[in-house]
């Protein structure tokens, strides 16, 4: 028991801890604790760090640009190998089957699908940070590049008339689909290759950060949407029902319309095809989730499927038999390289820019979540080139734009994969089925692929359970989730991904603009302050007021300040300002009119006079400039006492206003302006003004900004709010206990020299208005109270 006393004894010494230190204020620190700002580098120097070369320099460089060189050399060949060659193996089967997939929704033939899956991972090898993604094909991006594609090669420029078809006129229209197909393969790679311009551009400008506006609930609701447009356009392939093709606002409306007003048109074959299809996808899938920890790889169903659905096609002759909608053909081989056609950048940077962000965005959020599983690290900016010169590279062979599948590299990642070898292995599945398999594909039906395109957008659409969370953890981050999810919906993706980030950013301004402030009290015993309407133990001390603003503060919220500044004190400081003057004005014209008497000791009415001197507060103010010679009379009005003018003036309870500015993290010019006046505006009714927990750089930009002068000093800032209490204590103790006339008095009886006595004048100051109407004399009194004392010092008897 003794032991375990004395076990808790050092615990019950360190929950506890006393300080003595001085009051400290800016001024006060600075003088003991000299600040030693870094020397700035000089040109000359600057010019040395960017240009000196050495070996080891220059291998640095290298490796950033080609990370190969980092991780290659550190390949563990027996742990690896084997788990590579396998994951590989699976991910390659897998990217076959959606690289056919997703080029529906690129609105290209099938075949380029596998192009896409194949050329992108040959650059990302050696320029990719990222060890376990893989690369290809994205139904989000590709759905966003078809959307370009179609915009800018409908069918209705493609029409032919069939003058051997049997009508009325003995004509039909036609489309010719050749003649499309290569228009949009065209558009498609060309737009490709505009993405990787920009995202090469990006990275070299390092701008990966830009990502960081792109945050999670945004991301959630555009993917969701997407989902929701990648939903649609397949439909009508899994009903193979012809509809136009629709772009821009609203056009998944007007697509689901078409759909559903021609659905009696449905191909009863690629409709049930389509159905086994997205059903047995789902629950195969749904058992490699729940089994996973058992399964060692997981069942590539889709390709399972795809071989089946191939075989019943080719067997049962669907396309002759029920008109079933199929592959048809697949080239085999891979086409020459072709330059694209950069008279269509103009049409597509807007298009491209979103895409590129986008692109970029997923994969870069997906090969964190493995950096930081497998302890290694993602270099954003290098991120954005190797895709960059992936998507230029693919572009030239017909490719389109390529990033990360969630699904493809979960499996690469869950069936073993440790590096990039394995999606140099899965290229090498892509490959032969390009080359040799290409050919069994095409009995395929198209309704079967649209399928498998389905199935896999469950991760995405389960998104939509986030909503409720988000609600209870941060509604501004539900609202952002659901605008975009709206919005892109309505709008498209393009248009719906910028109004999305349009209301991100103004939600952070909102946020900015209306912060949480609070007047702050003291715990008793302590130095710590909380929020007075948060504990019931803090207490504001007696006179002072203190103010917490958690936001930095410019020109969009300072007037959020200033009206955090008057609920917290009580009271307009202008205001009672102006009351005051008002006040003024009134008791000079009643003396003036022999209705008051003034004397040192304040304002009284003459005896026996009715109460003639109160005027009502509703009566017009006179113009007339009214000035009584101060030599004469010194006025001494008590504000918080019963004046006798009839005058509302509000009263001031406070002495001292202390702002805690330990969340501000910078002021912009029209703030340091703004301050100023307030600090004048409280100067003036008699309420100093502090600052406390300030940070140093607003030191830096309020003498930048000419901040400082003889009424604003650095002796007002503090560097805890704890420092200011005491010190405000202190001067109002001193002040209680002093007396500037027996300070005059035991000056003049330790000097032989008469002392003068000048008239104090304060610096012009265009704020102070009050100075142009009420001038009081101090001498007059000072002189007075002097002599009478000294006279009773004189009178008293010696001992």
């Amino acid at each position: 028991m003794a032991a375990g006393v004395r076990a808790e004894e050092p615990l019950a010494e360190l929950s506890h801890y006393v300080v003595a230190r001085p009051i400290y204020s800016e001024a006060g620190f600075q003088e003991e604790n000299e600040r030693l700002p870094p020397p700035p580098p000089t040109l000359l120097e600057r010019a040395r760090a960017v240009c000196s070369c050495s070996r080891k320099k220059a291998f640095q460089i290298t490796k950033s640009f080609l990370p190969i060189l980092e991780w290659l050399p550190n390949y563990r060949v027996k742990e690896w190998l084997v788990s590579d060659i396998i994951s590989g193996v699976s991910t390659g089967l897998v990217a076959t089957l959606q690289g056919l997939a997703y080029a529906l929704l690129v609105a290209v033939p099938v075949g380029y699908g596998l192009y896409s899956a194949f050329f992108p991972i040959l650059t990302y090898f050696f320029l990719g940070t990222s060890r376990h993604i893989s690369v290809g094909p994205f139904p989000v991006v590709s759905l966003m590049v078809g959307s370009v594609v179609m915009s800018m090669a409908p069918d209705d420029n493609f029409l032919i008339v069939d003058s051997n078809a049997t009508g009325t006129n003995g004509t039909e229209i036609l489309i010719d689909t050749d003649s499309r197909d290569a228009q949009r393969v065209l558009i498609a790679s060309t737009l490709t290759f505009l993405v990787g311009i920009l995202q090469v551009v990006f990275g070299v400008l390092q701008i990966g950060f830009i990502v960081r506006y792109l945050a999670d609930p945004l991301v959630g609701g555009f993917t969701t949407a997407a989902a929701f447009q990648v939903l649609v356009s397949q439909l009508k392939i899994v009903l193979n029902v012809s509809t136009k093709n629709y772009n821009g606002v609203l056009s998944i409306i007007y697509t689901l319309i078409e759909t559903f007003e021609n659905i009696g048109t449905t191909n009863i074959a690629d409709l049930i095809a389509g159905l086994l299809t997205i059903f047995v996808c789902m629950v195969v899938k749904e058992i490699n989730d729940r089994f996973k920890h058992k399964i060692p790889i997981p069942i590539p169903i889709e390709v399972i499927v795809t071989i089946v659905a191939t075989g019943i096609s080719y067997a049962a002759d669907l396309e002759k038999k029920y008109n079933a909608g199929i592959v048809k053909s697949i080239p085999r081989g891979f086409l020459p390289p072709e330059a694209p056609d950069v008279s269509m950048f103009s049409q597509m940077i807007a298009a491209s820019f979103s895409i590129a962000i986008v692109a970029y965005a997923i994969a870069v959020s997906v090969g964190k979540v493995y950096a930081t599983k497998y302890d290694y690290a993602i270099n954003g900016n290098q991120e954005f080139i190797a895709f960059g010169i992936s998507n230029i590279f693919s572009g030239a062979f017909s490719c389109f734009v390529a990033t990360t599948a969630l699904s493809r590299t979960a499996v690469q990642e869950s069936t073993g994969g440790k590096t990039q070898v394995a999606g140099i292995i899965s290229a090498g599945i892509v490959l032969i089925a390009i080359v040799a398999l290409g050919k069994l594909l095409e009995p395929l039906q198209k309704s079967v692929l649209a399928a498998v395109v389905i199935a896999n957008l469950k991760g995405m659409f389960m998104q939509v359970f986030d909503v409720p969370r988000l609600w209870k953890q941060n509604k501004v981050d539900a609202m952002i989730w659901v605008f975009t999810c709206i919005a892109s919906i309505i709008l498209g993706l393009d248009l719906g991904l910028l109004a999305g980030l349009l209301f991100g950013l103004l939600t952070v301004v909102l946020r900015v603009q209306f912060p949480s402030w609070g007047g702050f009290g003291n715990i008793p015993g302590t130095d710590i302050y909380k929020k007075v309407k948060d504990y019931k133990n803090a207490v504001e001390p007696e006179g002072v007021k203190i103010l917490k603003f958690s936001s930095p503060i410019f020109y969009a919220n300072i007037d959020g300040l200033k009206s955090s500044l008057k609920s917290t004190v009580g009271f307009d400081a202008v205001r009672v300002y102006n009351k005051r003057l008002k006040a003024l004005r009134k008791i000079q014209k009643l003396i003036k009119k022999g209705k008051l008497k003034a004397t040192k000791n304040g304002i009284i009415s003459e005896p026996g006079i009715s109460n003639e001197a109160f005027e009502t507060d509703e009566e017009p103010e006179d113009n007339e400039d009214l000035q009584v010679p101060t030599k004469e009379v010194e006025i001494q009005v008590d504000w918080n006492s019963e004046l006798p003018v009839k005058v509302n003036i509000p009263k001031v309870p406070i002495h001292s206003l202390i702002l805690d500015f330990g969340a501000v993290t910078f002021l912009d010019i029209v703030a340091v302006r703004s301050i100023k006046t307030i600090i004048r505006e409280f100067e003036r009714i008699d309420v100093r003004v502090y600052f406390a927990s300030y940070q140093d750089n607003l030191i830096s930009q309020l003498e930048r900004s000419a901040f400082f002068d003889d009424i604003v000093r650095k002796d007002m800032f503090f560097l805890t709010v704890h420092d200011a209490v005491l010190y405000i204590r202190n001067q109002m103790a001193y002040s209680d206990n002093q007396d500037p006339i027996f300070e005059k008095i035991s000056l003049m009886q330790e000097s032989k020299e008469p002392i003068e006595f000048t008239e104090t004048i304060r610096p012009a100051d265009e704020l102070d208005v009050q100075e142009e109407v009420w001038t009081l004399d101090l001498n007059v009194s000072v002189i007075y109270r002097i002599l009478l004392v000294l006279f009773l010092y004189s009178t008293e008897p010696c001992c």
